[in-house]
Order: structure tokens, then sequence, then C-alpha cells
């Protein structure tokens, strides 16, 4: 059986992609910039309905899967928050980017029951009011970088818990593959991932080898569509590493089985403490 999405991609979610925010260095991260627009191009060719985000950074409730049920989700990019992000403790605000979408509550809804049904844990995340304007949660910059160059249709923000199991994980991708089916809707699926944060000393995590060569794994799962191996890595290898994309890719490998895994990898590469890929699946 194919994958019900009509088109699904990993991405990074560094702010300096966006030429915008890049500041004096437009060209710093120019090779992954151009594969965003490659997949944000496969996106508007699918013409998705909804697009559901996995995202590291949203709302996290520790020991729960967060998924999104209000009426909106806004926020900002700065170069700012560039600045403060390699521990520039007094930066300027700079160029700002505003970012607003609504929210597929309806699929938003049915994710929720769906993981309730099989006793995933579970929050519908809300705020303020039941509905309308006040209804708005934060929209993190895991979900924006990626839907910057995307297609402007309601959104499902799903935030992972790294104290969850990884069968858990792949539980979700599951959930989210049937009740997509079930809705009938045209969606697209975005799994928002960076890579090992400690490849450079003068980084915020500093360096460790544990870095490329979890990277260079890494790259091999995604181009072999090997993802579920990426559970045998020990914890002492991911947390010197320092990866945030293993969560929301298993769940995308429970969305996608591995023979409905139709995927163009287009870059990797590392220009500054953390590793960035881009990887197409395309509707079979």
């Amino acid at each position: 059986m194919s994958h019900p999405f009509v088109f699904a991609c990993v991405t990074p979610h560094g702010l300096p992609i966006l030429e915008e925010l890049s500041g004096d260095e437009p060209d710093l991260m120019a090779k992954t910039r151009q594969s965003m627009k490659q997949l944000g191009a496969w996106m508007h060719e699918a013409a998705p309905e909804t697009i559901i985000v996995l995202t590291p950074h949203g709302l996290k409730i520790e020991g729960m899967f967060s998924v999104s049920t209000s009426s909106f989700m806004a926020g900002e990019m700065s170069e700012q928050t560039v600045a403060m992000m390699v521990g520039d403790e007094r930066p300027e605000k700079g160029v700002i980017i505003h970012f607003k979408r609504s929210v597929d509550r309806d699929l938003a809804n049915a994710i929720v029951t769906g993981a309730e049904a099989q006793s995933i844990p579970v929050a519908a995340a809300n705020f303020a009011t039941a509905q309308g304007p006040f209804s708005t949660l934060p929209l993190d910059w895991g979900a924006m970088v990626p839907l910057h160059f995307m297609p402007d249709v309601p959104v499902v923000v799903v935030t992972p818990s790294r104290s969850l199991s990884y069968d858990d994980h792949l539980a979700m991708g599951r959930i989210i593959a049937h009740q997509v089916r079930q809705s009938g809707k045209r969606v697209g699926l975005i799994a928002s991932c960076d890579w090992s944060h400690a490849h450079d000393e003068r980084g915020p995590y500093g360096f460790h080898e544990n870095a490329k060569a979890l990277d260079t794994q890494v790259v091999e799962l995604f181009k072999t569509n090997a993802l579920e191996k990426m559970t045998s890595f020990s914890d002492s290898f991911i947390h010197h590493a320092k990866p945030d994309g293993i969560w929301q890719t298993l769940i995308l490998a429970g969305a996608i089985p591995e023979a409905s895994r139709n995927n163009t990898f287009l870059s990797y590469e590392v220009p500054t403490y953390f590793g960035m890929m881009c990887v197409a699946y395309h509707a079979s």
C-alpha cells in the first residue's frame, strides 16, 4: 500500500537558511537553501490541503506527544533569534519575519483520538480560548523555517517526547498515516530535523567525534531507506553527538513504510556546528 501523503520530506530548520536571516553571510547555507526551495516546489506541485509538521522545538509535554488543536499558531523569527542561538547575549532585533497559520483542527483531533485509542500518551494542546483569534499557540522555528518554503495552508504541529519509546514514535507515525487516509484530504508531511550539534568546538555544544560518526550513519540510513535502524544507536552515542532529528524521523518511518519510501536525497552539509539534510518522499 502506498503512503497517504501527497508529498513528504525531511528538512532542517537552521534560521540562516532563510536569506533574510543570514546577515552578512548569505552564502553560508546556500546549498541547503536551494534544496529547501526544491522541496517547497514539490510541495506546491502536490497541492496539499493541510501540512503536518513534526518538530522538536514545539510545545514540549514530558512523557506525551503534543498535538496542536488551537485555532491558530503564530510566531516570529529574527536575526536576534539567530544570535541568541550562538550565545550572543545582547543581540539586535534586526530583520523580523512574522508567521501565522490556521490549524486543521479536525485532523489534529482525529490524530489525538487515534493515539488515545491505542494507549499512546498524547495531549491535545490549546491556549486561552476554546476557539477563535485568542486560541493561538506559539509556532516554533522548527516549524516556521520549513513552512517558509511551503504553501500557505492549515497545519497540524506534532512535537515528540524523548522520554517515550522508539516504538511509541513508530506507532504515532502509523496512527498519523491512518487518520490522514481516513480523512480523505490531501496532506503533506514535514519531519523537521537538524542533526548532530557537536561538529564545532566554537559552537554552543562544543565538539565531539560522535557528531560526524552519527551523521555519516544517518545519511546512509536515509539513502538506503533503513530509518528504523536509528533505534539501535546507543544513548551515549546520541548524547555526545546531540542530534534532534531521530524522534521526528521515527514518526515519519512509521507513517511511511519502507516499501513506500520513494525518496530523493537532495543534500547534507555542516556549514556551522550542526548537520542539515534534505530528503524528499514522493507519492507512489
